[in-house]
């Protein structure tokens, strides 16, 4: 699964990289994939909407047994 969830990752990496960002697979565990939002997103107002309807979207999409995507 943990392979998956990087490859969907990677997908989203290209955007938040364009704007000054990116996100870190920092564990997986029952279900919920826990991220770490660096650079510009990491202290950017919007970070919760890029997390969720961005990239818990996509990585739900990629990886169907995925439940929730959070931020750590």
């Amino acid at each position: 699964m943990k392979e998956r969830v990087e490859k969907a990752l990677e997908k989203v990496r290209q955007y938040l990289r364009f704007e000054g960002g990116d996100v870190e697979l920092v564990d997986i565990e029952d279900g919920v994939v826990k991220v770490r939002l660096k650079g510009m997103c990491s202290s950017c107002p919007m970070s919760y909407i890029t997390l969720k309807d961005g990239i818990e979207r996509i990585v739900k999409e990629e990886v169907p047994e995925v439940k929730s995507v959070e931020a750590v």
